[in-house]
């Protein structure tokens, strides 16, 4: 099967540095990738290149099988209408009300009618858990969960068939963003969605990752499933997923794997 995104010897270079070196990667249609790495080692620059907002120094980057760069600005408008994006912390708009934040992408386009319109943002409220009473709040009013659940409602308006998730569960408590990973995931499943995410939270990678990918020293470093990454023993995978907290969310694991998290450490 043909990968949904194709990264082929991506250079990103700002001023005197290097964050990515001939950088490869692939995603697969209907899986969830998990882009992990340290501090500085380019997760959201690589999630921008995916999204055609930044160009780089050297590379291809395809989405949908169409390079991102060089293509005509009327190609490209219409690409970005099959994909949506969670931004972190949410990124809702202050100054609109959660109804006017859904709909704005909808009215950007200029072609649906308001009643069409309210029936689409009240849908896809629907879909994230969001009850009507709450469409006319302003997001100063909202709880940090409500606020990722928004912005996830208006990442699907234009019912995209990829999405892309920078730190979705950052800031949330931990009932919270386990009932979030859980809302994605079920959304994943009806929407046949093809997720990629950024995230340095174990327990949301453990629950929702059918792949990770590992960036260390300007590349990816190991790109598999949990227990292909861990065998890798990288001393940031060591440290990342072997440590304290990533022992517990491994032992997340122990009753769907025939060795639980023990049978890989």
């Amino acid at each position: 099967m043909k990968p949904l995104i194709e990264i082929e010897g991506l250079w990103t270079v700002f001023g005197d540095s290097v964050v990515h070196r001939d950088l490869n990667l692939s995603v697969a249609p209907g899986e969830v990738l998990a882009l992990v790495g340290g501090s500085g080692s380019g997760k959201t620059t690589l999630l921008r290149q995916m999204l055609g907002l930044e160009r780089p120094a050297r590379g291809v980057v395809r989405v949908f099988g169409i390079p991102l760069h060089g293509v005509p600005a009327a190609q490209l408008r219409r690409l970005r209408k099959r994909w949506g994006v969670l931004f972190q912390e949410g990124a809702l708009y202050s100054a609109l009300s959660v109804f006017d934040n859904v709909a704005l992408p909808l009215r950007e386009l200029r072609c649906f009618d308001e009643g069409f319109v309210r029936d689409m943002v009240m849908l896809k409220l629907a879909m994230v858990d969001i009850e009507a009473r709450h469409a006319d709040k302003m997001p100063a009013e909202l709880s940090g969960g409500m606020v990722k659940r928004i912005a996830l409602a208006r990442a699907l308006a234009l019912e995209p068939e990829l999405l892309f998730l920078d730190e979705p569960t950052a800031g949330l408590d931990p009932d919270r963003s386990e009932s979030f990973v859980r809302l994605v995931a079920e959304l994943r499943r009806e929407l046949k969605l093809t997720v990629v995410m950024v995230t340095h939270d174990l327990d949301t990678l453990v629950a929702a990752a059918d792949r990770i990918a590992v960036l260390a020293e300007q590349r990816v470093l190991v790109s598999g499933t949990l227990q292909e990454v861990v065998a890798a023993r990288h001393p940031f995978i060591v440290n990342f997923f072997l440590g304290e907290r990533g022992l517990r969310a491994l032992a997340a694991l122990r009753p769907l794997t025939p060795g639980g998290a023990a049978g890989i450490r």
